[in-house]
Order: structure tokens, then C-alpha cells, then sequence
């Protein structure tokens, strides 16, 4: 038996697993709502505090290890593209500005906000590590003791090893922005001639590696990016199979052998050695329909939970009327990669469908919707189609309509896999991998 541990940092929750990557047999499994959101002053910044999700994870290390004993190694991955500045110490000198900060639409001096000025660099958008950096950086707010970037997931994995120096792999790395993925380095001298100080940038570590070992020697390793974690704890077969994941956010995710030039709401991103994923990702997505149950219940005047209520009125509309008949809901409310200044419209509302499950049944086909088009790009690009469908996180678990209304749009069966910490499963696995390696070259 090897005992892996997984761990997945979350924009929310923080999960934890212990696997036996020889059978794929889940041990121990622990998730908890992290609560590390910060206040701030400006609405554009979505902060989380790094140390109290560092003290939450060794807590929950603590309890598993104690139930469980120590594993073989330890996997780690967690929310992309935001970013944190450490010290000399290693030590976290800055909040964590996650994916959803909006610094990067704040208009400069010269009427161009930091994304727009990055696009000629490579991919960039607000939210993104390297935007973040050059919109704190122009506007002197780089802590003065701050001497390198590092990803949340990156962070935690070295402050249990006790190193000092950040390294980044190329998942984590290529989620930053202004990533050259043939040469897996980022691209310094145009980042340079763009006016950003690249020296904050963490050394890249090619493929999947262990970054150290913890005080009591079980070897860490550095983080893989939670879409490519959710990936490989979801799908059996890379090559022919589309996964749509729907959590706060949403993504479609689709392998290929081929390096394919992106623009638009699809991009490319590391996957194995010899591969790569197509990924399209809504900002709003899953929460879109958080955000309708909250609707609700502030005109219901309760605190109570409406989602089976939302379930069984929007099945009984669909009984009645059809799926068609629903209303047209665009749930891009955060806006997209490339336009953030999008926002959602409700269209096709008529007397004879005015009724709360239209509008249930049209944000669910809204947030399927975004993704579908995505997919249907992604064919393009590869000239091939996906003979399987997985759909993974809370969105689709939770939701049986949204599952059967997926398979329908996809018009292939949903495979849910067995494990709902899918992304911290696919970091065990991953590292589970690792330590195999070592003990055959031992």
C-alpha cells in the first residue's frame, strides 16, 4: 500500500484525502470551509488571508495523520491564477489576491488598465498572477519586504517543507499569464519591455516534482493547477473525454496531443509531459445559480436553503411546458476572460411562461450554455470530437437536472466519478505517481 495525501485549497473549502494510489481506494477524506476572505477598501480586490488557511490545513494534517498515520508523500493543488508575496523567510508579506481580484480593469493614468497593456505580451487578464503583480507594482503597493510571487497552494507546500524560496511548476505558472508553454518559461523579455518587474517571478520547475520534505520526511510535492488535479481524479481517458466542472466557477476541459494557438474564451494549458488541455472558464458559472437561490430566499424572507424547491419547480415547468419554453438567460454576470465589461441579460419572457422555474430552468441551460459553446470551439481547434462526458464538483453532484440537461446539450451519458474531492484525489494520484518513481530508481 502507499498511503498519498491530497490536498486541494480552494477559493471556499479546503479538502484533504488519503488515498492508496496502488488500488485508488479513498482511506480518509476531510473538507472545511476555509473562511479566509478579507475586507477590503476597494471593491476590486478579493483578498484571502494565506495564514489562516496555512493553520487550517496543518490542523486538518494533524488530525488525518494522527487517524491515519503518516503517508508516503503529500500532493498538493488549489485555486489558479491568483498570487501572494513572500520574504526572505519564506513568510507570507501580502494577502492572497485570488482569481476573482478586478485590479487588473482598473484604468491607468493613461486610460489603459494593466490587462489590456499585458495583452500584446501573451495571454493576460484581470486576476491573472502577473497582472495582479504589474497593477500592485505600478501602483506602489508591492510590500517593501517582499521578494518573490508564489501561488496559495505553492505556499502552503513550502512553508511545511520549511523552505524559504518559492519554485512554481508550469501549471500554476502558465495560469499567471504571459507563459510560454513550448518553452515552458515566462516570457521575461517582453514582460521587461512591458514595464514589469519580473524579479518577483518564482523559478520554473518543468513536469510534476517534490519541492522537500516535512520535519517529520515525507516528500512534498509542489503544486499541480486545480483544473489539471480535477482532470486526473475525474477521467479514465484523457484523450476522448470532455469534462465540464461547475463549482463557484465553471470550466469545460478537453486534451489534446496538439499545441493549438488560442484567442478568445478558450485557452491552452499544461496537462502531462506530452499533452495539453483546452480549457474554457466562465467567471460567474456555478455561482450564477448560488446567486438565484439567494434571490429567493431574499424574496422569500427566509434563511432557509430553496435549492430542492428550485429543483421541483423547475422539473415541473419542464413537465409542463418543455425545456425550450424556459427563459433565455445569458449568466456571464462577472463578465468573460476577454470582454470583463459583459454582463448577463434575461430574454424570452413571455405571459404564458412567467413562472420561478423559467427562470431556474434558463439559468441552469445558461451556465451549460457558455460551456457548450466552448466545446464546440475546442472541436474546431482539434478536428475531433469527445466520445465521453464527466462532469465533476458541487454544481453538477448536487444538481440532477443540471446533470441530465448537460448530457442532453453534450448528447452523451455523464460519468460522475466515484470521489467528490476530485482535485484533491488527482493531486494524490499525481504524487502517488512521484513516489513511485523514487522508489524505483532507489
Amino acid at each position: 500500500m502507499i498511503k498519498i495525501m491530497g490536498i486541494d485549497i480552494g477559493t471556499t473549502t479546503v479538502s484533504i484525502v488519503m488515498a492508496d494510489t496502488e488500488t485508488g481506494k479513498l482511506l480518509a477524506r476531510e473538507t472545511v470551509e476555509h473562511n479566509s476572505f478579507l475586507q477590503s477598501s476597494k471593491p476590486e480586490q478579493k483578498l484571502q488571508d494565506p495564514e489562516r488557511i496555512y493553520e487550517i490545513i496543518r490542523e486538518l494534517l494533524a488530525k488525518l495523520q494522527k487517524e491515519n498515520g503518516l503517508p508516503d508523500g503529500i500532493g498538493f493543488t488549489g485555486q489558479m491564477h491568483g498570487m501572494l508575496y513572500v520574504d526572505v523567510c519564506g513568510k507570507a508579506v501580502s494577502p492572497l489576491y485570488t482569481w476573482q481580484d478586478g485590479s487588473g480593469e482598473i484604468p491607468l493614468e493613461n486610460g489603459k488598465t494593466c490587462a489590456e497593456l499585458l495583452q500584446g505580451v501573451g495571454a493576460a487578464a484581470s486576476g491573472y498572477g502577473v497582472v495582479t503583480h504589474f497593477y500592485l507594482q505600478k501602483k506602489d503597493q508591492i510590500p517593501k519586504d517582499a521578494v518573490r510571487m508564489t501561488t496559495i497552494s505553492d505556499y502552503i507546500a513550502m512553508r511545511l517543507c520549511e523552505n524559504t524560496v518559492p519554485v512554481i511548476g508550469p501549471d500554476m505558472a502558465a495560469s499567471w499569464g504571459c507563459f510560454d508553454l513550448r518553452k515552458q518559461e515566462f516570457l521575461y523579455e517582453a514582460l521587461e519591455q512591458a514595464g514589469v518587474d519580473t524579479s518577483y517571478l518564482p523559478e520554473v520547475r518543468t513536469g510534476h516534482f517534490f519541492v522537500g520534505e516535512t520535519r517529520d520526511g515525507v516528500p512534498v510535492m509542489g503544486s499541480i493547477g486545480d483544473n489539471q488535479a480535477s482532470l486526473f481524479g475525474s477521467v479514465r481517458n484523457l484523450k476522448d473525454t470532455v469534462l465540464l466542472n461547475v463549482g463557484t466557477g465553471s470550466q469545460v476541459s478537453f486534451v489534446t496531443e496538439m499545441f493549438i494557438e488560442c484567442s478568445g474564451s478558450v485557452e491552452l494549458r499544461p496537462c502531462t509531459e506530452s499533452s495539453y488541455i483546452l480549457v474554457g472558464a466562465s467567471l460567474c458559472g456555478g455561482r450564477a445559480y448560488a446567486m438565484l437561490e439567494q434571490f429567493y430566499r431574499e424574496a422569500a424572507e427566509t434563511e432557509e436553503r430553496l435549492y430542492s424547491q428550485m429543483q421541483e419547480q423547475a422539473e415541473k415547468f419542464i413537465e409542463k411546458y418543455g425545456k425550450e419554453a424556459a427563459w433565455k438567460v445569458d449568466t456571464a454576470f462577472s463578465g468573460t476572460r476577454s470582454d470583463p465589461s459583459h454582463r448577463g441579460m434575461i430574454t424570452g419572457i413571455g405571459v404564458e411562461n412567467f413562472h420561478p422555474g423559467a427562470l431556474t430552468v434558463g439559468v441552469i441551460r445558461g451556465i451549460l450554455n457558455e460551456l457548450h459553446e466552448q466545446y464546440e470551439q475546442m472541436c474546431q481547434l482539434t478536428g475531433k470530437k469527445a466520445t465521453h462526458l464527466a462532469g465533476s464538483g458541487n454544481g453538477i453532484r448536487r444538481n440532477p437536472l443540471m446533470r441530465r440537461l448537460a448530457e442532453e446539450m453534450f448528447k452523451m451519458p455523464m460519468e460522475v466519478p466515484e470521489y467528490e474531492e476530485e482535485a484533491a484525489y488527482g493531486a494524490a494520484l499525481t504524487a502517488g505517481k512521484l513516489v513511485n518513481i523514487a522508489k524505483e530508481n532507489m
